[in-house]
């Protein structure tokens, strides 16, 4: 009979492991199975992962019976949790407040994967100050027809100088899809709505060198075969793969931190559940220098001042916001009838 429980010691704290022979990823077989997943976030917990994770107020994306399953994004911690299963109290846009995982400790690494966690979401901030952003994050999101290559090369070759320009160091990632993320490490002078902002102007400076590459465009409609860049993902709320999160897809692809010289050449799919943690033991972190560096985002507001006065205002939030001061209209180029009467007039 297959074991139905096992108990695995992640330091110094013993882990309860319910189901370990479920499978989780079917195309890997017998090598995709919910122990295969916790095992994996074993040997990256204590290490890289944690340094990452540690004291932030986290999400959980759940697939409690693998990935061809039901999904379940998770805000809250269970009121029933291990006594070393941390929380933090976050706010959410509407106002509304939760206790949201705070991990402390490499067993809560592990224990979210116990509870069918595939991939962990990490907000940009540290507890107890959870208004006040340690990270913009850049997210390159390609959208259809337009791969991880393209991605890559706009962070390494547009991104990557403008960040030398601006004085700023980014550390770049897999997104464990086709996209990159960027996470540039920031001193908590800064609320949510300063940083998107700082973000917006970043964002827009690169599409600017790149136009036929990037958009910044909030509308799919506009986008075409371009590399998306997410403004929003700096919103409060908007959480991100963590460093070293395995992703839901086929093979468990993981969003793996890269120097900017591996992701010059990188091939996403070659960084996965079974190959991380060769990598994470054979090399130094690549992030392993982040925490140090604080950086100001004073030349990005800079940057978004000179845009304003170019008649560049905000962009749109996320639809489940609540109007923001200064923001422009949420409707669709398509469908705004204002716009339409406009174009007609000319």
């Amino acid at each position: 009979m297959a074991a139905t429980a096992e108990i695995i010691e992640v330091d110094g704290i013993s882990v309860r492991v319910t189901h370990p022979d479920r499978l989780y990823f079917p195309r890997l077989g017998s090598r995709g199975t919910k122990r295969h997943l916790v095992q994996y976030y074993r040997a990256v917990a204590s290490g890289p992962m944690m340094a990452a994770l540690r004291d932030r107020p986290t999400h959980l994306q759940r697939f409690p019976d693998g990935i061809e399953g039901e999904e379940i994004y998770q805000k809250r911690v269970p009121v029933h949790h291990p006594d070393y299963v941390k929380t933090c109290r976050v706010t959410f846009p509407s106002g509304r407040t939760a206790d949201a995982l705070k991990v402390t400790h490499p067993a809560a690494i592990v224990w979210a994967a116990q509870m069918g966690t595939i991939t962990l979401h990490p907000w940009p901030v540290r507890c107890p100050d959870t208004e006040h952003p340690d990270e913009l994050r850049v997210d390159l999101d390609p959208q259809p027809g337009v791969g991880f290559g393209q991605a890559a090369a706009v962070a390494v070759d547009v991104l990557r100088p403008l960040l030398d320009e601006l004085g700023l160091v980014g550390y770049p990632k897999t997104s464990g899809g086709r996209g990159v993320h960027v996470f540039l490490r920031i001193a908590t002078e800064w609320d949510f709505v300063e940083v998107r902002r700082a973000g917006i102007a970043l964002a827009r400076e690169v599409e600017r060198r790149a136009p036929d590459t990037v958009t910044t465009s909030w509308w799919k409609e506009e986008r075409g075969k371009r590399i998306f860049i997410d403004f929003n993902q700096n919103a409060r709320d908007r959480t991100m793969a963590a460093a070293y999160s395995v992703r839901s897809t086929p093979i468990a692809t993981v969003s793996t931190p890269l120097t900017w010289d591996e992701l010059a050449d990188a091939d996403p799919d070659d960084y996965t559940m079974a190959t991380v943690p060769d990598l994470v033991n054979q090399r130094a972190d690549p992030w392993s220098g982040m925490d140090a560096v604080k950086q100001s985002i004073s030349p990005l507001l800079a940057m978004a001042d000179a845009d304003a006065a170019r008649g560049l205002g905000d962009l749109p939030y996320p639809p489940n916001y609540p109007k923001m001061p200064g923001e422009p209209k949420r409707v669709q180029p398509s469908r705004d009838a204002d716009l339409t009467r406009r174009n007609r007039r000319k």
